[in-house]
């Protein structure tokens, strides 16, 4: 079966078309090329520049969302946030769409299931390791909700909402309170990871054990092991006491908060 045939004829209305891997190896690799390429673009990089200001030797030196806010005021950090978020989330959406309609052969998982998040960990992969910045870049951690919401959302329609609600109630309210900014954002990604999770299990529970079940939860897992290891710094520092803290209200007074991140 000619992947691209199938696409343009019945792409609308295929239901349940099953692919092997032997058709869509190249599509991986070049979606892992151009996603991790797109992962390399970094917005507050553009942004500070377009502000005469070099965000890498200013504040923390971290080129994201937190030191943009610190530095440039919560406008700017938003502005940089819901870029970074957008990197994160559509390309895995386009996957989606492509491969909606269509499984594994030989299985029930859904290739869109697995490659929206294929496309994320390799955007991610970029964010945090950009060639075009001497493998220096962010920490992924913008990137990597926006990822979660736009994926879930294509759930249900009503997930939109609801990821909305975690992301301003869970994640800034857990940071309004502790002032842990990297903590917040962490058990945000782990907590969205977990119901991408149970929404897999309910959906393959009777195949739980099949090779590409199994990678779509490695998906999951790898974004962890990714936003959680750019910041084992951070990590270190809390566990010994010693975590800067983030305070929400300074932010959105536009004072300058503690460089955490």
């Amino acid at each position: 079966m000619n992947f691209l045939s199938v696409i343009s004829s019945e792409g609308a209305a295929a239901v349940e078309r099953s692919l092997s891997f032997s058709e869509l190896w190249y599509w991986f690799l070049l979606m892992a090329v151009l996603c991790y390429f797109i992962g390399c673009f970094n917005f507050a990089v553009l942004i500070a520049k377009i502000k005469h200001k070099d965000v890498r030797k200013i504040g923390s030196g971290n080129p994201g969302t937190m030191n943009m806010s610190r530095e440039f005021g919560l406008k700017v950090g938003l502005l940089n946030f819901l870029l970074d978020a957008c990197k994160g989330g559509v390309p895995a959406v386009i996957s989606f769409f492509i491969f909606r309609g269509y499984v594994f052969s030989g299985t029930e998982v859904a290739i869109s299931d697995f490659t929206r998040y294929f496309c994320g960990v390799f955007v991610i992969i970029g964010h945090i390791w950009p060639v075009t910045m001497r493998f220096k870049g962010g920490k992924g951690i913008a990137s990597t909700l926006g990822l979660f919401w736009f994926c879930i959302s294509c759930e249900d329609p009503w997930y939109i909402l609801v990821s909305l609600v975690v992301l301003l109630f869970g994640i800034v309210g857990f940071i309004a309170l502790t002032e842990y900014g990297s903590m917040g954002s962490l058990l945000g990604v782990t907590g969205f990871s977990i119901w991408q999770g149970i929404l897999f299990y309910l959906r393959y529970q009777g195949c739980l054990g099949e090779p590409w079940t199994i990678a779509c939860f490695m998906m999951l897992l790898a974004l962890n092991v990714l936003t959680w290891s750019a910041h084992r710094k951070n990590l270190v520092r809390l566990f010994a006491g010693e975590e800067h803290r983030t305070s929400v209200r300074k932010l959105s007074r536009g004072k300058r908060g503690m460089k955490n991140m």
